[in-house]
């Protein structure tokens, strides 16, 4: 695995930070953040892109159509979602189109950070494989099924067979912890899940000490 550079004194090492729906990716994000750790959510620039005057928005327009845009210009993510979920191959065009300006953002997000590394949420890693030759450590996020579909059905316009859609689209539980460097488990409290953020902070700063 390789590090990106802002110049020959400034490496700037790269964590991926992934896990399944409502696994608590963005409470963690969170919690690095508040010990000032540089944060990149890819989740954040895709609605970014696909948001009124975003730059994906011609290429959906050319590709898919009118009818996935709201009246303001952004993308109709929840007609999209259940597309892309009935007409698989229509996922991996949107992602053709998506995920290139998502690297090409984290790339120039990464060139201005001044820390010793920098987190980046994927949520998709293991399927997509995004980023994953540029990554020095893999952390995923980690919560028992049972427990992750309780907290995902309490998000506004979610259903029990949107969910499901959602879960069998996504890698497995086993699978995203297969390529875990630092597994953290979301089955606890909050207290918990900040101890165990400070704990691998602690760690990955004396690690990737320059």
């Amino acid at each position: 695995m390789t590090t990106l550079t802002t110049g020959p004194e400034h490496p700037i090492s790269l964590v991926g930070l992934t896990g399944g729906i409502a696994s608590g990716k963005s409470t963690v994000a969170a919690l690095f953040e508040a010990l000032g750790v540089h944060v990149i959510d890819t989740d954040h620039l895709a609605h970014v892109l696909t948001g009124p005057g975003g730059a994906a928005i011609p290429a959906i327009l050319e590709n898919f159509g009118e009818e996935f845009l709201e009246q303001h210009g952004a993308l109709d993510r929840q007609r999209m979602r259940q597309d892309v979920f009935l007409h698989p191959e229509h996922r991996k065009q949107l992602e053709e189109i998506i995920h290139p300006l998502i690297r090409e953002a984290v790339e120039r997000y990464v060139e201005q950070a001044h820390s010793p590394y920098v987190l980046i949420v994927i949520p998709l890693l293991f399927e997509t494989k995004f980023f994953k030759d540029r990554l020095d450590r893999i952390v995923v996020v980690d919560c028992a099924e049972n427990l992750q579909k309780e907290r995902a059905l309490k998000r506004e316009g979610m259903t029990p067979e949107i969910l499901d859609g959602i879960i069998m689209a996504q890698a497995s539980r086993a699978d995203r912890r297969s390529i875990a460097d630092d597994l953290i488990s979301n089955d606890s409290n909050l207290e918990a899940l900040r101890a165990h953020v400070e704990s691998l902070d602690l760690q990955f700063k004396q690690f990737f000490k320059h």
